[in-house]
C-alpha cells in the first residue's frame, strides 16, 4: 500500500541524514522541499544533498531549472504529481522533505487562482504593513470571519489577505468563496524535527565553515560569470555575502559570520512559519523521530 508523510524543519537540522535513513528502511524515494535545491550548479550555497549522499535513493525536486530561470509553486506542484506517478509505478513510497514548507502548505491547501497583484496594490500594502498590529485590527473589522484565525504577528498571511481586498476590492472570505482552492494532497502526516535554537545555530557555523572549505566562493564566481547577479537565485544567503567578499567589502571571517547569521535568521523564521501554518504535526528531536514516523508509518 502507497504512503507518503512530509518532514518540515529548519535549515541545518539534519533533515538529509533522517530523510535518506527513512527511505532506504521504507523503500521511498524523496521530493525535496528546498526552494535553492531547484537550481542547477548551485550546489554548496544551497546544500543540497551530493550524488554520494544520496545513496541511490530516487530524490525529485533537485536540479530542476538553470540559476537564471524562474521557479515558482505550480511548478513544484508539477514536480509532486511526478514523483508520485514514478513512486505508484515503482511501487515506493514517498517522503517529502525541506525547509520550505511554503511549498507543502500549497500541497495541502491547494491554491486559487494566480494573482497578478499590480505595482500600485504593492506600494500600498508595502506601507500598510510598516505597522503590523494596526494593518490587522483593519483587516479584522473588513472581514472578522477570515482574520479571527489568522494570528496578528503573521505577516505572510495578513499581507496576502490585503493582497486579495486591494487587488480585487471584496474581502478574503468573499474571494475564496467564489475561488475555492483545491487540496493536491489530503491526510497528509507531518513530522517536524524540533531544534532548540542555540543548537541550530551551532549547526549553521559548523555547515558555514564546511561550505567555504568545499569551495562556496569558487563556486559563487562561476555563477556570476555564467549568469550575472541578476537572478533571483543569485540574491540567496551564502551567494550574496560572497559577493560582496568578492567586491572587497567584507573580510572572509566576517563572510563566515554573516552567512552563518543570515541562516540563523532564516531559520528562526522557518520555525515561526512551520509553528503557524500547521496543524496536528508529530515532532520529535533528531535523535527519537525517525523511531517516531517508523512506529507510525
Amino acid at each position: 500500500m502507497f504512503k507518503e508523510f512530509a518532514i518540515i524543519a529548519p535549515t541545518a537540522s539534519g533533515k538529509t541524514e533522517l530523510s535518506i535513513s527513512l527511505a532506504q528502511k521504507l523503500d521511498a524515494i524523496i521530493l525535496s522541499l528546498d526552494s535553492l535545491s531547484v537550481y542547477k550548479y548551485i550546489d554548496i550555497a544551497s546544500a543540497k544533498p551530493t550524488l554520494k549522499e544520496r545513496s541511490g535513493i530516487k530524490h525529485f525536486g533537485i536540479d530542476l531549472v538553470k540559476p537564471n530561470k524562474i521557479f515558482d509553486v505550480m511548478l513544484f506542484i508539477n514536480e509532486y504529481k511526478k514523483a508520485k506517478k514514478y513512486a505508484l509505478k515503482h511501487n515506493k513510497n514517498l517522503i517529502l522533505v525541506g525547509g520550505t514548507s511554503f511549498y507543502l502548505k500549497a500541497l495541502i491547501d491547494g491554491i486559487s487562482k494566480k494573482e497578478n497583484i499590480s505595482k500600485h496594490t504593492k506600494k500600498i500594502i508595502k506601507q500598510k504593513l510598516l505597522n503590523l498590529e494596526q494593518s490587522y485590527k483593519e483587516l479584522y473589522i473588513l472581514d472578522k470571519t477570515y482574520m479571527q484565525n489568522i494570528k496578528p504577528t503573521d505577516r505572510y498571511r495578513i499581507e496576502k489577505a490585503w493582497e486579495i481586498y486591494i487587488q480585487n476590492n471584496i474581502t478574503p472570505s468573499e474571494y475564496f468563496k467564489l475561488y475555492k482552492p483545491k487540496p493536491i494532497i489530503e491526510n497528509l502526516t507531518v513530522f517536524q524535527i524540533e531544534t532548540p535554537m542555540d543548537t541550530l545555530r551551532s549547526r549553521i557555523q559548523t555547515r558555514t565553515k564546511k561550505m567555504l572549505q568545499n569551495g562556496l566562493i569558487d563556486e559563487v564566481i562561476l555563477l556570476e560569470k555564467k549568469y550575472q547577479r541578476y537572478p533571483n537565485s543569485m540574491k540567496s544567503i551564502g551567494i550574496k555575502e560572497t559577493l560582496e567578499y568578492l567586491d572587497g567589502k567584507i573580510s572572509k571571517l566576517l563572510l563566515q559570520e554573516l552567512i552563518s547569521i543570515h541562516t540563523g535568521q532564516l531559520a528562526k523564521r522557518q520555525k515561526t512559519f512551520n509553528r503557524s501554518q500547521f496543524n496536528n504535526i508529530i515532532q520529535g528531536n533528531l535523535r527519537n523521530l525517525e523511531n517516531i514516523i517508523l512506529t507510525m508509518i
